[in-house]
């Protein structure tokens, strides 16, 4: 992790001085004297959001918060990167990663705002092509800001949000805004984007269509499930996009943007430039490859548990098991036990198997189990009688390399674009997301049939079996939910997905989490820990904002 930590710091040094505003960036008048300057100045934003090649700017930083909060991760151990604080829920108010995001998020934004202001609407196609990006991405810098610090939309409109800075001037320092206020000023965006950006540009640009995908998220999180509808139709019924395959889905992330026709709009990373030696990228937690990485973040096992239901699903082949060279046959489980403060911890069991008599059979504690098939429609479960004389239920394969107890689950979700180990584009939004966006909201719309079409789309990509009813004991949402867990895993959407729909996650897995005292078995969505703080360097610059309650 040294090599992360050294990033971070030379970061925080360039880019959190206390004694500057990120309202101060203001380029010059002479930039911005011509179209060309329009222009400079947009990329110069899309490069602040997107970041480099030592886990800086805004996505990289952002992408920290909005995933390992979830429940698809589980680290194997601890480490002194702030990122542990966003995992474990201890969130601290000199994040140096959070100082990072709002920093580069607010410099992004005062960026666009210079652009917006400088340029008039209606001077040519290309202008206002150009305009309409810079909208489109202010509005996705407050989206992103907005869910990092500021509650749930559907908890309350009046809730504090970020600040919203929307003029080019340095002495415009606006307090925080509400919730609503600040999701008032992303549709505005969006609908202005939407109505200007009329090229046909590749995905690795704002569009019109990017504008309108981001759109239907928006007003998904917003509850207003007709506006969510109508906004991925007009993705889904543009016939630009579609899925890839089931063959090629496992490769997503092996794809330059621009030769994926599922991608809307993502962020471009090249191997030249953007790409240093791999071990500071996203896609280093989660495996080793190539020899480049940590990998000591894997697929939880509760992700693993859902995924499994169906060994046949595409989506299974972004997660790739570190065997040992031993190739030993084991059963494995996840038990639950007590730790030494009286808690309860999770842990992984793997035993090795041996055949007695055309039986399978491993031995723990002295006892001999025998281990038992059970054939369901979709698989073959196992199991043993445990010392209760109940079953529980385990996998059966071959040993993994474990650290620190957790099996080696790496995920390649992040990694491996144009053959580089660790080299990924990060998808912002894609044509899976409409579909499922779309099914959610005809889910609270009580259109059963609608939502479970939508919801089979994506099954048969995937190529597992679709539903012709909602399964007994779940509900359509339920059913909807764990169809977004599935294909958006990894991409930094669980957590929202669970607190804005009011719901508490289930965090009861193995994984550093629950080390220490009093951790977050369970974390409610009524919780203060699923916002983050205001970053205190900022509220040192800026006294008139208000501090998240602790």
């Amino acid at each position: 992790m040294k090599k992360i930590l050294i990033s971070l710091i030379a970061l925080s040094f360039v880019s959190c001085n206390t004694d500057l505003s990120p309202y101060d960036s203001k380029e010059s008048d002479v930039i911005l004297a011509d179209a060309t300057g329009l222009q400079t100045i947009t990329i110069g934003n899309y490069a602040l959001l997107k970041g480099d090649a030592n886990a800086g700017g805004f996505f990289n930083n952002l992408y920290r918060f909005n995933e390992y909060s979830g429940d698809n991760v589980n680290i194997s151990g601890v480490t002194s990167d702030n990122f542990f604080y966003y995992y474990n829920y201890r969130n601290i108010k000199n994040n140096v990663r959070t100082n990072i995001t709002w920093n580069s998020g607010y410099k992004a934004i005062v960026g666009c705002n210079r652009a917006i202001a400088k340029f008039a609407e209606g001077t040519d196609a290309t202008t206002d092509q150009l305009l309409g990006e810079n909208y489109f991405l202010r509005a996705y810098v407050y989206f992103s800001l907005v869910n990092m610090f500021g509650r749930p939309y559907s908890q309350g409109t009046q809730n504090l949000g970020v600040p919203l800075k929307i003029s080019d001037d340095i002495n415009d320092i606006p307090p925080r805004a509400t919730v609503g206020a600040v999701y008032d000023q992303i549709v505005s965006d969006l609908k202005k984007a939407e109505l200007l950006m009329n090229i046909d540009k590749s995905n690795v640009y704002a569009s019109k269509l990017a504008a309108e995908a981001l759109l239907s998220r928006v007003y998904l999180y917003m509850e207003n499930n007709d506006k969510a509808i109508e906004y991925a139709d007009k993705v889904i019924n543009s016939g630009k996009y579609m899925l890839l395959s089931k063959t090629d889905l496992p490769s997503y992330s092996t794809k330059v943007p621009e030769s994926n026709t599922e991608t809307i709009f993502a962020f471009k990373y090249n191997k030249d430039g953007d790409y240093a030696d791999g071990w500071s990228t996203v896609g280093s937690m989660y495996a080793n490859i190539q020899g480049v990485g940590w990998g000591e973040m894997y697929a939880s096992s509760t992700y693993l548990d859902l995924i499994n239901q169906h060994p046949e699903d595409a989506r299974l082949k972004f997660i790739v098991p570190k065997y040992t060279t031993s190739q030993v046959p084991v059963v494995y489980w996840v038990q639950q036990e007590t730790n030494s403060a009286g808690g309860a911890n999770y842990n992984y069991k793997f035993q090795p198997t041996f055949i007695q008599g055309g039986n399978t059979y491993f031995t723990m504690n002295g006892v001999n189990y025998q281990v038992f098939t059970e054939v369901t429609p979709f698989k073959t479960n196992y199991y043993f009688n445990n010392s209760t004389g109940g079953k529980t239920y385990v996998y059966s394969d071959f040993d993994m390399d474990k650290r620190n107890g957790y099996p080696k689950f790496f995920v390649y979700k992040c990694s491996q674009q144009e053959g580089i180990a660790q080299l990924w584009s990060p998808v912002i939004v894609r044509l899976a997301e409409m579909y499922l966006n779309r099914a959610e909201a005809y889910a609270k719309k009580g259109n059963t049939t609608s939502a479970l079409a939508d919801v089979n789309v994506i099954r048969t990509r995937a190529g597992i079996p679709t539903y012709s009813s909602v399964p007994a004991g779940q509900t359509l949402l339920n059913v909807v939910l764990d169809e977004r867990r599935l294909e958006l895993a990894f991409e930094g959407q669980r957590k929202f997905d669970i607190f804005r729909n009011k719901l508490d996650m289930n965090r009861q897995y193995p994984g550093s989490h629950l080390n220490g005292s009093n951790p977050f078995y369970t974390v409610p969505y009524t919780s203060n820990r699923i916002v983050e703080y205001i970053p205190e360097q900022q509220i040192q610059i800026q006294p008139n904002l208000i501090q998240n309650p602790d």
